[in-house]
């Protein structure tokens, strides 16, 4: 593999995972105005954090695949595995969400997911660079017909969807 190769989380999640932070910031905005009671905004505020927090750990993550090896950068953190020292690489099927795990050696792996687009091309890059005889039969069962993780997009754009309606209800009150 001469190409680096990166894969980002879904944008059918991240984009409206930034809307909904950007219509909650907006419902917070206009209760605080509005003269809401304290619990409401308080309420608002808190939920903000994790909704903040899920949006840039989305955001920003992504995994780099070269011809040394696999690099996954998190918010703040990145992991490294070199497949020179990978030892296997396995998966985990719940339903349609995969795990898949780099292993190098006893303390060293890195976790990857479903969650990122072009899944299919990011196993098929991990399955040709490591070494011969890491992968398991599972996982090359789960190459022919990788499964596709829809649920959450889902999720998110129906909860922009019921924000949508919160704030159209605040306007009218």
């Amino acid at each position: 593999m001469n190409q680096i190769r990166t894969f980002v989380i879904r944008r059918t999640f991240v984009v409206p995972m930034g809307l909904l932070l950007v219509l909650t910031i907006s419902l917070l905005a206009v209760t605080i105005f509005q003269g809401q009671p304290l619990a409401k905004v308080i309420i608002l505020a808190i939920s903000l954090l994790p909704l903040a927090a899920l949006f840039a750990e989305s955001a920003f993550r992504r995994v780099v695949i070269d011809q040394d090896g696999v690099t996954a950068f998190r918010l703040f953190r990145q992991r490294q595995v070199r497949f020179a020292d990978v030892t296997g690489l396995e998966s985990v099927r719940v339903r349609n969400r995969v795990f898949l795990t780099l292993e190098a050696g006893p303390d060293d792996f890195l976790i990857i997911s479903n969650s990122y687009g072009d899944f299919p091309a990011l196993l098929e890059c991990l399955i040709a660079a490591v070494p011969e005889g890491t992968v398991t039969e599972e996982t090359q069962q789960l190459a022919k017909l990788p499964p596709r993780r829809q649920a959450d997009t889902f999720t998110v754009w129906f909860a922009l969807i019921a924000m949508i309606y919160v704030l159209i209800a605040q306007f009218r009150t």
